[in-house]
């Protein structure tokens, strides 16, 4: 096989330490010479590995990406002389029986020494930053929806029925609501007429709901956690900022993406983190959808298709996308929301939920790169691009109910 690489490097990275395999191909048909050294992952030993590797020559180095631990020895490699190349684990297993560091290491070398290996997206330093932000202000706002679902597991414990008639709990009447409570009062009434705007018409439903057990020991659990709900809030609001500055660069790019319906500034935020907002590194609008999972797996074998299920992908763009697909679903009168229902019909929800998913992946692709906002080609696409389709299907409903029609242009005889 042809050596591309005749000085290489491979790294078996962990939290503590890295097995580095130099791996070296004379010419001639001398065989290639292998030497493994050991390297803690301190930033003053990282460099020194980089010292290392740039005194042997080394043209290529190659580790696999586990765990957040691949970072410090990436981002202080890659200013060497030197391609530095992060690969997906999965793809360079090493042979059954033969697993320690040393041999994986040394596994690593081989493949980069024949070019066997293919390189995993790792987006440049403002990107990166972008990335860190964002999945912090995820992370966070999950953690609020997790202490909103234990402020209402307490009122239920009390028999407070409040998230049975208040869609948010946490909203301004439900606030209010819990902030007299939490203060003492008790009277079902009094704290049914707490509630303003749309909520005022279910003062009758909201007074039985707030006919409970609530006692002081639940006061005590709800003050603690609308006090954590708020300090997540001001978390997500300190990162909402510091996100604005860290977008500038990208403006236009999230002007793009936020055009399609279904799709808000956080949403687009995540996508443009995520996926870099340079859409040169995707060659089309199908790597992009395989990179991020949204696509149909291949599992062939002697003819035999085993299993078309997703392969796992980026789970933060994947979270952002699914909520994007889920709110245009729940929304009709787009394109968009036709297209889902059409989907969900022949091929239930989950895959038209996934399907749904590529498709604003393959209008962020598409957009990005012509730089023109989404045209909305509106509910009735559809119809208006196959209307003899549209009208049969109407005749087998309308057959289907026991009519007989007979249809006939508008304005003929």
């Amino acid at each position: 096989m042809e050596v591309l690489h005749p000085r290489c490097a491979g790294l078996d990275v962990s939290k503590r330490d890295a097995k580095a395999c130099v791996r070296i191909v004379p010419s001639g048909k001398v065989r290639p010479t292998e030497e493994i050294t050991t390297w803690s992952s301190m930033t003053g030993d990282v460099l020194a590995l980089r010292e290392h590797l740039v005194t042997a020559g080394v043209t290529c180095v190659v580790m696999e990406a586990t765990g957040d631990y691949w970072k410090p020895f990436y981002y202080l490699l890659e200013d060497g002389p030197f391609e530095v190349t992060l690969v997906n684990a999965h793809e360079a297993k090493n042979l059954p029986g033969r697993k320690t560091d040393v041999s994986d290491a040394a596994w690593l070398a081989q493949l980069a020494a024949h070019g066997l290996l293919r390189a995993s997206f790792v987006p440049p330093p403002p990107i990166r930053q972008l990335r860190d932000l964002t999945r912090a202000r995820t992370a966070v706002t999950r953690e609020r929806t997790r202490e909103a679902q234990r402020l209402e597991k307490v009122l239920e414990d009390a028999s407070i029925k409040l998230s049975v008639v208040a869609t948010d709990i946490t909203g301004v009447s439900g606030r209010a609501i819990l902030a007299a409570m939490v203060a003492g009062e008790r009277d079902p009434a009094t704290l049914a007429e707490l509630s303003v705007r749309r909520l005022r018409v279910k003062i009758p439903a909201l007074t039985q709901a707030l006919a409970g057990r609530f006692t002081e020991h639940h006061a005590f659990l709800v003050q603690l956690y609308l006090e954590l709900i708020d300090q997540h809030t001001a978390a997500i609001n300190t990162l909402t900022e510091r996100i604005e500055e860290a977008m500038v660069p990208f403006r236009a790019a999230r002007e793009l993406v936020t055009s399609i319906p279904g799709i808000g500034v956080p949403t687009a935020d995540v996508i443009i983190a995520e996926t870099g907002g340079d859409m040169s590194v995707f060659a089309t609008p199908g790597h992009l959808a395989s990179w991020a999972g949204v696509c149909p797996g291949h599992h062939e074998s002697a003819g035999r298709k085993k299993s078309s299920k997703t392969r796992p992908g980026n789970r933060w763009l994947k979270g952002a996308l699914g909520a994007a697909a889920l709110s245009i679903a729940r929304h009709p009168g787009t394109f968009l929301n036709t297209k889902y229902r059409r989907l969900a019909k022949s091929r239930g929800k989950g895959k038209a939920v996934v399907a749904t998913e590529r498709t604003l992946l393959t209008l962020v692709w598409t957009m990005m790169n012509t730089g023109e906002l989404y045209a909305e080609p509106g509910p009735d696409y559809y119809t208006r691009r196959n209307p003899e389709r549209a009208k049969r299907h109407a005749l087998r409903q309308l057959q289907a109910l026991g009519y007989d029609v007979t249809v006939h242009p508008r304005g003929a005889a």
